[in-house]
């Protein structure tokens, strides 16, 4: 299944599987053969960033 093309739902598609699978960024970019840095970049485009800590796009 690719990943969603919308910033906004791609946040949260990303930060579901996140919560409920993944444990970090990386290990869900590569279970889903998805560049983390393309990820970031369009989430940034609507002001979200990645936080290591609490594992999710803030």
């Amino acid at each position: 299944m690719p990943i969603p093309s919308d910033p906004i739902i791609l946040l949260s598609y990303i930060n579901t599987q996140l919560r409920d699978n993944y444990s970090s960024l990386d290990e869900l970019c590569k279970s889903l053969c998805v560049n983390s840095e393309d990820i970031k970049n369009k989430l940034s485009s609507v002001n979200y960033e990645y936080d290591s800590k609490l594992n999710k796009f803030v």
